[in-house]
């Protein structure tokens, strides 16, 4: 499907990044949020994320006016009615979420595509109540949103092939590169890599292992990232750290002995880089 228009729920600092990249890419937005004070504040913060690239020349005053020009912004969930797609980016409150598209089953077209940006919530849950679950699909956008260029994908249980091929589709369009989680899984790929490792990290600190400061300078130095876990736990804040935390309990423990996956390969011989095979060929 060709997607022109993009409703964008929630206008905070993942809703209104993801409006201005739309909105740079010519896609008409219409931000909804449940006060216009909400609304005007992610305005101004679009402007100003715009008036930064613009001061390190990787911006002009022509792409600032030409974003704020493709966004309207409203109160109303019955402006969403002519979006080709749905993106929401509220509050991570399951109740909430499964209300909003509860609603915007019975406004929007039927062939609009309904995106979840939820960083860990099952997309099987939040769109259990909307009609036609099959357009339901998760989108998570990485913060902060214009930076970062992955999108995933997450299918819920009745997701269709056709779904994840237009999402894939327009996170193309606006510049992403798109990865499919394939079940519905808690944390999806991204968060339940990443929650393993800072776990492990705050798990050293308490330990005594090493202080804050020493972990994040060796994961860096190390492991050659351009953060620390705990400076990337401040950069995402810390208040959304518990919520991904209580989601994450349903999987299993980590297991330090070495996995079947890994045996397979070490078994047939394929070691990595060193015997020319292993995950990857080389």
């Amino acid at each position: 499907m060709g997607i022109k228009k993009i409703g964008i729920l929630g206008a905070g600092q993942m809703g209104s990044g993801i409006a201005q990249i739309a909105a740079g890419r010519g896609y008409q937005v219409v931000l909804r949020d449940i006060k216009q004070e909400f609304c005007d504040k992610g305005l101004k913060t679009i402007r100003s994320s715009i008036e930064k690239r613009i001061a390190k020349g990787k911006a002009t005053a022509e792409d600032l006016e030409k974003t704020l020009a493709n966004i309207t912004t409203t109160e109303n969930m019955e402006d969403l009615k002519d979006c080709d797609m749905i993106i929401e980016a509220a509050v991570e409150r399951l109740d909430v979420k499964q209300s909003i598209f509860h609603d915007l089953g019975e406004i929007c077209r039927p062939d609009c595509l309904f995106c979840t940006n939820t960083s860990s919530m099952s997309i099987t849950k939040i769109m259990s109540d909307t009609k036609n679950p099959e357009r339901g699909v998760g989108m998570h956008f990485f913060f902060p949103v214009a930076a970062m260029k992955l999108v995933e994908v997450i299918r819920g249980e009745k997701t269709s092939d056709a779904t994840v091929a237009a999402v894939y589709e327009a996170a193309a369009g606006l510049g992403k590169t798109a990865v499919e989680c394939r079940t519905d899984t808690p944390g999806f790929i991204v968060n339940r890599c990443l929650f393993a490792f800072m776990l492990e990290a705050v798990h050293c600190y308490e330990d005594g292992v090493a202080s804050v400061d020493d972990i994040d300078t060796a994961i860096k130095l190390g492991l050659n990232h351009p953060m620390g876990p705990f400076e990337m736990m401040d950069l995402s804040g810390l208040d959304t750290f518990p919520h991904v935390c209580e989601t994450l309990q349903s999987l299993p423990v980590t297991d330090w002995s070495t996995p079947k996956a890994v045996q397979a390969l070490i078994d047939a011989g394929k070691f990595g880089r060193k015997s020319g095979e292993g995950w990857h060929k080389y």
